[in-house]
């Protein structure tokens, strides 16, 4: 049972840049709650808390 997530940059919107997304796969049987990554955001150029979105 995976399931396509789309997950967005938390820190891009406080700076008035673009928010990076990127698409991920996760079990929906043993993983229940939202995906927290940390995923390099090109346009601030460092690395940035990514969570899901629906």
């Amino acid at each position: 049972m995976q399931e396509v997530v789309t997950l967005e940059c938390t820190e891009a919107k406080k700076e008035g840049k673009p928010a990076s997304r990127y698409l991920t796969k996760r079990n929906k049987k043993t993983v229940t709650e939202r995906i927290e990554k940390k995923k390099y955001n090109p346009f601030l150029r460092r690395h940035t808390l990514h969570k899901e979105i629906k």
